[in-house]
């Protein structure tokens, strides 16, 4: 079970340092490139047909087995634990030490579905964005915070943590937004509805990835 106990801002820097990786890059980028239409196959005239054996089925595919097989797995939901339900108003203002017992026993899982976890923390605790804080006096969460508290429950590894973070810059990216994800949620004018919808798209863009 991991003990390091890191701060949103740490989590911020070691989220940018993987997104920065070319390892990373390619998994952001491969995925988007999908397999060439299915060409249409010419119309047989009417009233004639042309014989077919019991291995011709193959001859219909135009892309191969394997990469059938990754697309269908891609477009599936990332599969959620076992429901678990947040621990009420205190827990929210409990240190981050006190919830590391509920990762015993966990299952790790998916980037898109710790994010979930983390978009519950946010609309169940409240959002926040007071600099270099992981919370404010009533427990409410900033983005980093939310996720890391969502691993604290029990909801993903530091890995995990690190690759929906990872998706979250991804996302920041593709909207023009070129800084950390603190500085994102701290930025003057932010709103808790923009930081949903910020982590709405971003469970979508990794979800599609198969993440």
């Amino acid at each position: 079970m991991e003990t390091v106990q890191l701060t949103p801002d740490q989590l911020d820097a070691q989220i940018s340092q993987l997104h920065d990786t070319d390892a990373w890059q390619r998994i952001v980028t491969g995925w988007e490139r999908t397999a060439p239409e299915p060409s249409s196959p010419d119309r047989e005239p009417v009233g004639e047909t042309s014989p077919r054996h019991p291995a011709d089925w193959r001859d219909l595919l135009s892309v191969p087995i394997d990469r059938l097989i990754e697309d269908s797995l891609r477009s599936m939901p990332a599969r959620q634990p076992r429901e678990r339900a947040l621990p009420g108003r205190l827990g929210a203002v409990l240190p981050e030490r006190l919830h590391a017992w509920r990762r015993i026993g966990q299952p790790d899982v998916r980037p898109s579905t710790h994010l979930g976890y983390a978009r519950r923390i946010l609309t169940e605790w409240g959002w926040q964005n007071t600099p270099y804080r992981l919370r404010d006096a009533r427990g409410a969460r900033c983005l980093c915070g939310a996720m890391l508290t969502a691993h604290r429950l029990g909801y993903g590894s530091l890995d995990t943590v690190d690759r929906a973070g990872a998706w979250l810059i991804t996302e920041l990216r593709s909207v023009g937004w070129t800084g950390l994800i603190g500085p994102w949620n701290r930025h003057p004018g932010r709103t808790a509805a923009d930081a949903l919808a910020l982590i709405d798209a971003t469970i979508l863009r990794a979800a599609r990835a198969g993440h």
